[in-house]
C-alpha cells in the first residue's frame, strides 16, 4: 500500500514527493472531488493525505469515507499557509507525530 496526496499547494507536493508520496495539486471543486474519488478507488492506496482546506471544501465526500471506508485511511494535513494555527505547527506536528525535530 502506498501513500498519496491531494493539495491546493505545489509547495506541499514538492515536499512529499521528497519523502517519496505522490499526489496532485487540485485548486477547483470539480478538480478535487474527482481526484478523492479517484484515489478512494485506488486499491494501492492504502493512506490519503488531503490539506485541511481542501478537506473542507468536499466535507460531504471525505466525511462517509473516514466513517466507512477500510481503506484508504484519511489523514488530514495542515498545509504551510493555513489559516489560524501557531507560526510552527507544522513543525510541532512532525516533531509530536514522528519525534523530529526540525
Amino acid at each position: 500500500m502506498k501513500y498519496f496526496v491531494i493539495t491546493d499547494s505545489t509547495d506541499t507536493l514538492v515536499g512529499l514527493r521528497l519523502a517519496g508520496i505522490e499526489g496532485v495539486v487540485v485548486r477547483e471543486d470539480g478538480e478535487i472531488r474527482a481526484a478523492v474519488e479517484k484515489a478512494a478507488h485506488d486499491p494501492e492506496i492504502g493512506v490519503l493525505l488531503i490539506t485541511e482546506d481542501l478537506s473542507a471544501r468536499c466535507a460531504d465526500l471525505i466525511g462517509p469515507l473516514k466513517l466507512t471506508a477500510h481503506t484508504p485511511l484519511v489523514v488530514e494535513i495542515p498545509d504551510r499557509h493555513s489559516k489560524g494555527r501557531a507560526p510552527d505547527s507544522i513543525t510541532r506536528y512532525i516533531r509530536e507525530a514522528i519525534g523530529v525535530k526540525l
